[in-house]
């Protein structure tokens, strides 16, 4: 769904009545009242929110919590705005490409000394407990859970197409994909991203071919310091990706975003979709795929073997105008451990953030099975992590997928696609 909004701005007459709905108080009788608000919203996900909620009130009878659930497409503008606003509004889902500017504009707390004693530190994660402190030290949002990208795949058109297992590189995705695609029967190789947040994947490919060279701790970056984008095997995988468009992609995918990639997957349409594992979920509600029908299978490798999976994730922060920092921080402990954390991830299809949940079946069968692969195999398939709390990482989504379009369109071509990309990194980090 992997993180895919940009900040526009909205009515002040819209912020003042967000802000007045639920601003956080304290009632004669000493209860507090917190506002929350999330970003990726859904039914069911508000659903389960506000089941965690009402156990944590029940728990804490003097702190009253009011979620606000803006839609998904306004809801980072909405979240921005009431931190602009600067009251009416505690508890807030920060995202690892909005922390970056909300920590810039000063709209985030730092609760390193809320949560300094925290119990729940000790079952985190490696990764978690990574992505909840900044190298000083700083904790502006816990996560609640990660995205990590596999292949989804049909494996009744697999087989039907003579191959016996499926796709382990980006190479074997063209072959397969293009065997399988038969517009005149409504039958498509892959779930190709061309519109909203369609660089990721572009960027996923460039960093397969390149992961004997990458820098783990920026997976835009070689080890020589150059950009991935500078070097010559990324021309080799855009030229790789680009045929899956041309060769077995419904063309109407030049403008695809989300919503309509795992729609096409889970109506039958096409054979492969690389996504997050939140989609588990969805396609498992499909009345048009049965569950004998599909499966993951591990993230796409390059030439040399190997894949970099970009760690994706999001949590809870506090607003650095909150009045109730305390109450907050308790707030986003309960749901960051024990039952609570683990039945968020579980029902959001989410690797987990607690140790002990990854050991689950939940997490051992079924489609989980090939996040469990990756996990044991790090030498293949290597953790790396892209820059998204970059102050101008809005800017760089903004910028790549409208070149992305370009290409696409041919009004750019893939040399100076990569020329561009290898421009503004470089020069971002020389004047950053």
């Amino acid at each position: 769904m992997t993180l895919k909004k940009s900040f526009v701005g909205l009515g002040l007459g819209l912020v003042a009545a967000l802000a007045l709905s639920g601003c956080s108080a304290q009632a004669d009788d000493g209860t507090v009242t917190l506002q929350m608000v999330e970003s990726l919203t859904s039914p069911a996900r508000t659903d389960l929110l506000k089941g965690l909620i009402a156990e944590f009130e029940e728990k804490n009878p003097d702190i009253n919590v009011e979620l606000v659930s803006p839609p998904t497409d306004q809801a980072d503008q909405k979240i921005q705005q009431m931190l602009q606003a600067g009251s009416g509004i505690d508890v807030l889902e920060v995202r690892d490409i909005t922390v970056g500017p909300f920590v810039t504009n000063g709209w985030l707390s730092d609760m390193s000394t809320e949560l300094a004693d925290w119990s729940g530190w000790e079952n985190l994660t490696d990764n978690a407990a990574k992505y909840a402190k900044t190298a000083d030290g700083k904790t502006y949002y816990v996560p609640y859970g990660f995205y990590g990208l596999s292949l989804f795949y049909r494996s009744d058109l697999v087989k039907e197409a003579g191959f016996s297992a499926p796709p382990a590189s980006w190479d074997d995705l063209l072959d397969q994909a293009t065997a399988i695609q038969d517009p005149d029967k409504n039958k498509f190789g892959y779930a190709f991203r061309g519109g909203t947040n369609g660089n990721s994947n572009v960027v996923v490919a460039i960093e397969a071919y390149v992961a004997d060279q990458i820098d783990e701790d920026n997976a835009f970056k070689l080890t020589n310091g150059k950009t991935i984008f500078s070097a010559p095997e990324a021309r080799d995988a855009l030229k790789t990706y680009f045929d899956i468009f041309e060769q077995a992609s419904p063309p109407s995918s030049v403008a695809w975003g989300y919503p309509e990639m795992v729609e096409a997957f889970s109506n039958g349409s096409t054979a492969f979709l690389l996504q997050d594992p939140e989609v588990i979920a969805s396609i498992s509600q499909s009345t048009a795929v049965t569950a004998e029908q599909w499966n993951t299978a591990p993230l796409l490798t390059g030439p040399t073997g190997k894949a970099i999976q970009p760690m994706a994730t999001a949590g809870w922060g506090t607003a650095e105008s909150s009045e109730h920092k305390a109450e907050a921080a308790k707030l986003i402990s309960f749901l960051s451990e024990g039952d609570a954390a683990t039945t968020f991830a579980q029902g959001n299809s989410l690797v987990p953030i607690l140790k002990d949940a990854a050991d689950t079946d939940f997490y051992k069968t079924g489609a989980w099975a090939s996040y469990v692969t990756m996990n044991e195999n790090p030498d293949t398939y290597i953790t790396a992590v892209q820059p998204r709390d970059s102050a101008w990482w809005t800017e760089w989504i903004q910028k790549s997928d409208s070149e992305l379009q370009q290409v696409l369109i041919g009004q750019m071509t893939q040399e100076q696609l990569l020329e561009s990309w290898d421009s503004y990194w470089t020069d971002k980090w020389k004047n950053s």
